[in-house]
């Protein structure tokens, strides 16, 4: 798939009449158009292209962000020992998922994704089944809305909120802007989990290249969808009150790189996502 394909199949559709709004980016499709994904609209493609002509290394950060993702995801599993799994902006199904990655270090471990467009239900129903030993749920709803989110009876019935939890904000809270305080939105998620959950989290920024970065952002905002990219400082402040593992927050390259990748790694501006693990030691968070 290239910039600006002129015809291509469009990706399968639900059954049930839901209003995709094919007409709107939206940036789960957006996400899967940059990876090189099929489950896409015109709409999509078309912010992507302009994202593109903008920063021409959009397609870098999508990549090392799903990289970091599944270090993140090995390290709860295999070092942190954490079994459950809260994945909130999960976006159109891309293997390795987080239900594959946590059910090779043990079958039992148990996955809720939660996303809030209709495509990625369709897919996540379909596709995001694990382990018979272990358990894999889908929410369909929006990481503003937190109580929504935590009094889900799915949720419910997969996790227990009583055992640690590593919760996932995976290349999400760039597209909160500041009038949704998301600084709140992660403390309240937090909050509700017990003393030895962890909180993965990734997110873009514009340290490096500030006037390319805003000129995404602007043609994102033209289309209707919030981006608001932040400064390393911002985003080590959703960690206040955690303990960050090391190597603490680094551009997602720099994060427990696997040894074995081949090749030259890309920039740091031409990732420019910054990410971190941070585990949670008490029962409530400041």
């Amino acid at each position: 798939m290239t910039e600006g394909a002129g015809t291509m199949e469009e990706p399968w559709l639900p059954p049930s009449p839901v209003d995709l709004r094919t007409d709107l980016p939206h940036p789960a499709r957006v996400y899967d158009y940059l990876l090189g994904g099929k489950d896409n609209f015109a709409a999509d493609r078309a912010a992507a292209a302009e994202g593109l002509r903008a920063n021409p290394d959009s397609r870098t950060p999508p990549r090392e962000n799903r990289a970091f993702l599944a270090r993140a995801v090995r390290f709860l599993a295999a070092e942190a020992g954490i079994r459950q799994f809260l994945d909130i902006g999960t976006g159109i199904p891309t293997a390795p998922n987080v239900h594959q990655v946590a059910q090779a270090v043990d079958p039992t471990s148990r996955v809720v994704y939660v996303d809030n467009d209709p495509i990625v239900l369709a897919h996540a129903r379909a596709l995001l089944t694990g382990t018979e030993q272990g358990r894999t749920e889908y929410l369909d709803a929006d990481l503003r809305d937190v109580d929504a989110i935590l009094s889900a009876p799915r949720l419910r019935a997969a996790l227990d909120l009583d055992r640690p939890v590593g919760l996932l904000l995976i290349a999400i809270l760039h597209f909160v802007g500041d009038d949704d305080d998301p600084y709140d939105i992660v403390r309240r998620l937090v909050a509700a989990l017990p003393a030895g959950s962890y909180l993965a989290l990734s997110h873009l920024t514009g340290d490096y290249r500030p006037a390319a970065w805003e000129k995404v952002a602007a043609i994102y905002r033209a289309k209707g969808v919030t981006m608001r990219v932040r400064s390393r400082a911002e985003v080590e402040r959703f960690f206040t009150g955690l303990e960050v593992v090391e190597p603490g927050l680094q551009v997602v390259t720099h994060w427990r790189p696997d040894g074995d990748a081949a090749g030259e790694p890309p920039t740091d501006g031409s990732v420019s996502v910054y990410g971190a693990v941070a585990r949670k030691l008490s029962t409530t968070r400041p």
